[in-house]
């Protein structure tokens, strides 16, 4: 099972394993990580799963679609290292991803 690093805001660390192809959202709510409030379960209509992703990992995703980037648009504490937690499947290529979570969820 992949493993994924999420920092709170404080600095505390959470690594957990998370299943191939749950969304990085799904493996920070099911191992009770703090930070993600997930309002839309998943949907990519709230962004309340506004996560950064280090520079190292960034090459190794997606791209956002344009649907995440309008949401990510909302946020007024965007970085150019801003994702949706909901839109970041886990795969092996991850495994061990650096997660950033936000001192608040908007």
């Amino acid at each position: 099972m992949p493993t994924v690093k999420f920092i709170e805001h404080n600095g505390t660390e959470h690594v957990v394993e998370g299943n191939e192809g749950d969304s990085l959202m799904i493996v920070a709510t099911s191992n009770l990580v703090p930070g993600i409030d997930a309002d839309c379960g998943g949907e990519c209509s709230c962004a309340t799963c506004h996560v950064t992703i280090d520079d190292p990992w960034q090459g190794k995703l997606a791209p956002a679609s344009a649907t995440e980037e309008s949401m990510l648009d909302l946020n007024p504490d965007r970085e150019t290292t801003s994702r949706l937690a909901c839109q970041i499947p886990l795969t092996s290529d991850i495994d061990g991803i650096v997660v950033n979570l936000p001192e608040f969820q908007y």
